[in-house]
């Protein structure tokens, strides 16, 4: 069983998020060329996704934020994908600061393209580390293997650590 991730980023986001509409699900090529018909603003293809608690993919605007693509739940996987012509998948992240996923929720993300028919890369381009600091509590986003909090210099565990 896949685990499910909850949104860990501030409050007045999640608040907010709450009149925004949730993701589109896009469950076929179909889909996902009437959604980008509609939503072509070009930002060079790319789209904040989730994978929702039942596997399905939701995209939104790029500069959407994740809990509001969620609809406010708990997601299997989060992040931002860059979509080709058609509907080939060029890039995808796992990264969401709102929910920062563990850097093994590729399955999730793998099961939901495949359901979709989208061809994709195979695994993330880009893999986001994001660990809890234990003394202070923020989230940090972990860079060159320097796991050392960014807020106030203690050391970050190497394993995720984001469980409720």
């Amino acid at each position: 069983m896949m685990r499910l991730f909850h949104y860990v980023g501030p409050e007045s986001i999640r608040i907010a998020a709450r009149s925004s509409p949730a993701g589109c699900k896009i469950d076929s090529t179909t889909a996902l060329a009437n959604w980008w018909r509609e939503n072509r603003d070009d930002e060079r293809g790319w789209v904040t996704y989730t994978i929702t608690a039942n596997g399905d993919l939701l995209i939104a605007p790029r500069r959407s934020e994740h809990v509001a693509c969620a609809g406010g739940g708990p997601v299997r996987a989060a992040g931002e994908m860059r979509f080709g012509h058609q509907s080939d998948v060029l890039e995808v992240t796992n990264n969401s600061t709102g929910f920062c996923p563990a850097e093994d929720c590729w399955p999730a993300v793998h099961s939901a393209l495949e359901a979709a028919g989208l061809r994709h890369p195979g695994g993330f381009t880009f893999v986001a580390i994001f660990r809890r600091c234990p003394k202070c509590g923020g989230r940090n986003l972990v860079k060159d293997d320097w796991f050392v909090c960014a807020l106030c210099d203690a050391e970050l565990p190497l394993t995720w650590n984001f469980e409720l």
